[in-house]
């Protein structure tokens, strides 16, 4: 019997979930521009053994009473959104966590940054028109956030780019032939209504500046939370991001990003928080 527990105990740990006790709060779902459902994200989940998850489709909500509804109460379903918005001449992608979903302000921002996102997508498609490049958009018209990846992709199905990368590089990137730049709400505002709403404002995946007078800036203006554990960020700026987060007393945020199956390093459950800086991001909810 002795003999035998040793591969008893990794028999027992290879069957523990991979993420067993964490929290992705930073997923994409086809409400917006990901390549899974939200039920699919949401069985992803649970077959990582993640205990909560937050769907931040980018400016919707739609994605959670669907998700909440394929969970059945077996996964917690934090609801999430990834807002658009510009701070210093520049994107920058405001995570909002645990805010009440029937918040009027909220969801009049949210619509107004989808119709601009609708505008935006038939400009690029117009100027791609006049290159001699005609795409059927009406299929992804009808989606609720039409999006470059979504005009990337069908690039790629026409045959006018080889891959995503392709597209991006060629046409939709920033410095791309058809790209026109994203509006956004001012930060300051973004967060405002975030916390209007009762709800927690994030930073999603800080660039390489984020820096302590930024950081600072922000929090005055009422940012409460960074990512620290996302994609592409090394072990050694994680570490440094949550020593500086610490030190100006904001919490940690942390998830995949995912937006589909291409990239294993965004799989879902492939980063986030634990429980205990789940709860601490919970405490600062007023909703």
């Amino acid at each position: 019997m002795t003999a035998r527990q040793p591969f008893t105990q990794l028999c027992q740990k290879l069957a523990k979930p991979a993420y067993r006790d964490r929290a992705d709060l930073h997923v994409h779902t086809t409400c917006s521009d990901g390549a899974y459902a939200p039920a699919q994200v949401v069985d992803l989940a649970r077959r990582s053994g993640l205990a909560a998850l937050a769907i931040t489709d980018h400016d919707t909500i739609e994605a959670l009473p669907l998700a909440e509804k394929a969970a059945h109460g077996h996964l917690e379903i934090v609801p999430g959104v990834e807002i658009t918005a510009q701070y210093a001449g520049r994107e920058f992608h405001l995570l909002g966590y645990f805010f009440r979903r029937d918040d009027a302000a909220l969801a009049e921002a949210l619509a107004r940054l989808r119709g601009q996102r609708r505008e935006r997508f038939q400009e690029m498609l117009a100027r791609l028109s006049v290159m001699g490049i005609h795409l059927q958009e009406s299929a992804v018209l009808a989606t609720r956030v039409p999006s470059r990846r979504h005009l990337a992709e069908m690039l790629v199905r026409g045959k006018h780019a080889g891959s995503l990368r392709d597209a991006f590089a060629r046409y939709l990137g920033d410095h791309g032939r058809v790209a026109i730049p994203r509006v956004g709400l001012p930060v300051a505002e973004a967060i405002a209504l975030v916390r209007g709403a009762g709800g927690v404002a994030a930073w999603a995946h800080p660039p390489y500046d984020c820096t302590r007078e930024k950081v600072t800036e922000l929090a005055d203006w009422g940012l409460q939370a960074v990512e620290v554990d996302f994609p592409n960020c090394p072990r050694q700026r994680a570490r440094a991001l949550r020593v500086l987060i610490q030190e100006c007393g904001l919490a940690v945020s942390g998830g995949s990003d995912c937006h589909g199956p291409e990239a294993k390093n965004h799989a879902v459950g492939s980063h986030g928080v634990s429980r205990l800086e789940l709860e601490k991001l919970r405490a600062l909810a007023t909703g």
